[in-house]
């Protein structure tokens, strides 16, 4: 045969298989009681791929027992029977039945029916792994090949309709009695096999059940579309179940099936259900209710409640909730409490006084809500930093049941989901989850596990009543099990950047201002508090740094906020040196110039201050003194020197034992003291007018003769590094 021939007789195959099945209509037909979130993205799938479906049996009573964990669902066979009596007689319909909770469609309905007529079967049902409910039936089952499923399941099943209809109605079952059994006795009945022309669909060509399966198959992409493909046998199936125990892998695989997310062209079903606030009037808004949980000590929690202030939600549909177990904290909530309670419509307070732990706070939290008939509850940890104004808004425009927003650790992996879960339910790692974190792959993510922050549907809100409380395993993984078990999905959404996660976990709260302390675990925390806000105005293209004096540069570099916490800090440790000659805290024990002040290593900020160096300081010599390249730069001498009349008020004459030094204004002259200075004695040239929060650069040891003016009244305050002695 020519391969043109060849060519021919494959089209006239497919033309045939195409007109053998223009006869036929495609009614898929599920059972389903309630409208949970399985069933809304199973009937997107079926409008997706433009499959007519009747649904049975909503708003029914279920009583087919536990089928995700024990035998049942009789009752699905005895509501089908019901369903079906309409078709019996039709001669020219094919009717598939599907589960609705765990499955979605992957191929329109002439691919079904192709592949429904190549297996010239009257009645086909899907294949798994495993024999079940009742193993010792296997030996009874035909033999297959080794890359094939032997077993019926009863999630899946396409058929004639009379053919389908007498199936159903074999025999009476009850509604506790199992489905799959029914069909599984059927099915091996040899009689009746032959009867109804029965088989099993053991290639997966139409149904993949993917309990026991899931290293068959793999995730394909064509442009714009997505399916799944089995390397076992080589077959693209029309449906994909996530049967068994292992529905969080599902639903993780439901993020990029049906279309959902591609490669090409990211996510297409982040747009699809959602609503819109633009242009709603602020009366009109969705009335929420905001539950703030403080468990632990917390660093930045004063710029935690400034984002909260700061989201932009009329305050008039906000009702706060504060649960506060942690009395480190307790100034500063009250504190909040007491300037802004007026502002919100209302503000309720639990204090660590009100012997109210984390798990009755936040279960109470839900119940205010219901009790104020709220739309949605917003819960929100005190280590969940969201400086995106919009985060509240574009939560619940995206109209999830549950929502998250993703959030991250500061240049860690540590985030606010889990993409998958192990066996015992705690984390493991899924394929995608960097990606997701890194925001590499950008979309709304269907999650077995949230924390820290997440967005509720009132409406789903009852169902989720005491749900924080479970033996032996934190409140947050309490409440995600409880969403699972009850069918609720879990989203995070990293289509923008919503904020980040504090890390508390090495937090020391025995300092005067523990931040001060954080510039390793939070460094954008650390430096939205601590730096000059006209810092990288210092980068600028044509910015050219101030020269008081020759090779002495002037940079805005930290906040009035570090100056005065820096000050505090060293007074309340108050072991100031007596500006004598013998020192021993130097390694010889003598100190050629001294001054009263107090070094870095003393108060436990040697290695935050040389980090600081590092990050904040090179930059800057690098900008001036081109050619000097030490990184990381080294410091031994780094310390804050205090000026006052009576104590020490000037320094004499001296150089610096260092390549360059740095001195930071850390107060006012002319506010906070009188006089002082540097001068510097080769050029002439005095420094007076010291800005706080700027920092003088100038050589060290060779050039930079100088000496520290006479403070007259009042005390000054600087910071000293002798870089790279």
């Amino acid at each position: 045969m020519t391969p043109y021939s060849a060519f021919v007789g494959l089209f006239l195959l497919m033309v045939k298989l195409v007109e053998s099945t223009q006869n036929y209509d495609l009614l898929a037909v599920t059972v389903a009681t309630e409208e949970t979130d399985g069933f809304k993205r199973f009937m997107r799938s079926a409008k997706k791929y433009d499959i007519n479906v009747k649904v049975l049996g909503l708003g029914e009573e279920w009583k087919g027992g536990d089928v995700a964990n024990s035998a049942g669902g009789g009752q699905k066979v005895n509501i089908l029977r019901q369903g079906l009596k309409e078709f019996k007689d039709k001669d020219d319909l094919v009717i598939m039945f599907v589960d609705s909770y765990d499955l979605v469609f992957s191929d329109d309905k002439q691919s079904i029916l192709e592949k429904f007529k190549k297996f010239d079967a009257n009645v086909i049902f899907s294949a798994e792994g495993y024999c079940w409910p009742d193993s010792s039936l296997r030996s009874q089952y035909p033999e297959v090949k080794q890359t094939e499923k032997r077993y019926l399941n009863s999630g899946g099943f396409i058929g004639l309709a009379k053919n389908l209809y007498d199936v159903v109605s074999y025999k009476t079952i009850k509604d506790s009695d199992d489905d799959q059994l029914y069909y599984t006795k059927i099915f091996l009945d040899k009689s009746l096999r032959s009867k109804h022309n029965i088989k099993l669909d053991t290639k997966s060509e139409i149904f993949q059940n993917l309990n026991g399966a899931l290293g068959d198959t793999t995730l394909k992409f064509k442009g714009s579309k997505s399916y799944m493909y089995n390397v076992k046998t080589g077959t693209h199936p029309s449906i994909i179940h996530g049967n068994g125990p292992i529905k969080n892998e599902f639903n993780r695989l439901s993020n990029y099936l049906v279309d959902s997310w591609t490669v090409s062209s990211g996510c297409q079903a982040c747009d699809e259900d959602t609503i819109s606030l633009e242009g709603v009037k602020e009366s009109d808004y969705p009335t929420v209710l905001i539950g703030i949980f403080i468990e632990h000590p917390t660093a930045f929690l004063r710029e935690f409640f400034e984002d909260i202030l700061n989201l932009a939600y009329p305050k008039s549909k906000i009702d706060l909730y504060i649960h506060n177990w942690e009395s480190h904290h307790r100034k500063l909530v009250e504190k909040f409490i007491n300037e802004h309670k007026l502002d919100y419509n209302s503000l309720t307070s639990i204090s660590p006084f009100d012997d109210v732990d984390e798990i009755k706070g936040r279960d109470r939290a839900i119940d205010e809500c219901i009790k104020k008939n709220c739309q949605y509850y917003l819960a929100v940890d005190s280590d969940a930093h969201l400086s995106n104004a919009y985060t509240l808004q574009s939560l619940i425009e995206q109209n999830r049941s549950i929502i998250a927003p993703m959030l991250s650790r500061d240049g860690r992996l540590w985030s606010n989901f889990w993409g998958a879960l192990n066996k015992d339910g705690f984390y493991a790692r899924a394929e995608d989850y960097v990606d997701i974190v890194e925001r590499r792959k950008i979309g709304v993510w269907n999650s077995p596990f949230i924390s820290s922050v997440f967005l509720i549907h009132g409406f789903r809100l009852p169902a989720l009543r005491n749900s924080h409380g479970k033996p032996n395993i934190d409140p947050d993984m309490a409440f995600s099990q409880a969403a699972r078990d009850k069918g609720i999905f879990m989203y995070v959404s990293n289509r923008q950047v919503f904020g980040h996660l504090i890390n508390s976990d090495n937090y020391d709260t025995d300092h005067n201002t523990d931040e001060l302390f954080q510039i390793f675990d939070n460094p954008s925390d650390w430096e939205r508090r601590y730096i000059h806000e006209d810092y990288y105005k210092n980068f600028d293209a044509g910015v050219v740094a101030e020269q008081p004096c020759p090779d002495v540069y002037w940079f805005p570099i930290v906040s009035p906020e570090f100056c005065q916490t820096f000050i505090d800090e060293m007074e309340s440790y108050g072991q100031w040196s007596g500006g004598k000659n013998s020192d021993p805290r130097l390694a010889g024990g003598y100190e050629n110039v001294p001054t009263v002040d107090i070094h870095m290593n003393q108060v436990g900020l040697e290695r935050q201050w040389l980090h600081f160096l590092q990050k904040y300081v090179s930059p800057l010599q690098l900008s001036v003194f081109t050619g000097y390249v030490h990184d990381p730069p080294t410091a031994i001498m780094n310390f804050i020197v205090r000026y006052k009349p009576d104590e020490q008020p000037l320094l004499r004459p001296h150089h610096d034992s260092s390549t360059f030094t740095i001195n930071i204004a850390l107060n006012t002259p002319g506010v906070d003291f009188e006089g002082g200075g540097c001068r510097f004695i080769r050029y002439n040239c005095s420094v007076t007018a010291t800005r706080k929060g700027w920092l003088l650069m100038h050589p060290g040891r060779l050039t930079h003769y100088h000496e520290g003016l006479r403070v007259t009244k009042g005390t000054r305050y600087i910071m000293i590094s002798f870089v790279d002695p």
